[in-house]
């Protein structure tokens, strides 16, 4: 004992069990190196690309025909107005949409769209009882320009500034009486072949 204190015993002695084991060496890959990502990269990519390359894709979403004739039948059946629709006008004018519903002022509104050899777009909007209000709506505010003949009626056009809107507006003698407004990006030179085609639709 050194300085008479305390138990003093030896070390225990380092006993030598067996080899030491070393780890397996990493992959290249897991080092995670620059070029190894890039390679993965590019293998993902390929796969992508032949993904893309073999899925078929559709160019255009066919839509369903639009019957303004049909259209215009039920909704003067349940309306008892006569809304008109267009009969006989020239090759190229195609029917784009077709609706009857509530509108400005809660006007019931019969619209009728069709887009032209030129690929303007005009439409027919109607209603009976119909407001200042509704008007002013169907023509985007558009600023009056005078009277004009078309189709045998009178009809006020409004020509909007700011962004292409062509109108004619027919006013009825009386309220009850369908208000008939043919208004779009169409000239007024179009908008005279539309008011031409237009007639009444009947309900049978």
């Amino acid at each position: 004992p050194i300085g008479g204190g305390g138990d003093w015993r030896r070390p225990a002695p380092v006993v030598d069990d067996g080899g030491v084991s070393t780890p397996a060496p990493r992959s290249s890959y897991a080092n995670g190196s620059v070029a190894n990502m890039l390679r993965s990269l590019l293998v993902i990519g390929a796969l992508v690309a032949l993904l893309i390359a073999i899925v078929p894709r559709v160019n255009t979403v066919s839509q369903p025909p639009v019957d303004v004739a049909a259209a215009s039948v039920e909704i003067a059946k349940e309306s008892g107005l006569p809304i008109g629709r267009h009969e006989g006008l020239p090759d190229g004018w195609n029917a784009a949409s077709v609706r009857y519903v509530r509108s400005t002022d809660g006007v019931m509104t019969w619209h009728a769209g069709y887009t032209a050899p030129s690929g303007n777009y005009v439409a027919l909007e109607q209603a009976a009882n119909a407001t200042e209000g509704w008007i002013a709506a169907q023509v985007n505010r558009a600023k009056d320009t005078g009277e004009r003949q078309v189709a045998g009626k009178t009809w006020t056009a409004y020509v909007r500034g700011v962004k292409i809107q062509n109108s004619l507006v027919n006013r009825p003698a009386s309220a009850d009486q369908l208000t008939t407004i043919i208004t779009g990006t169409g000239t007024f030179e179009e908008l005279a072949v539309f008011a031409e085609a237009l007639k009444p639709a009947t309900s049978s």
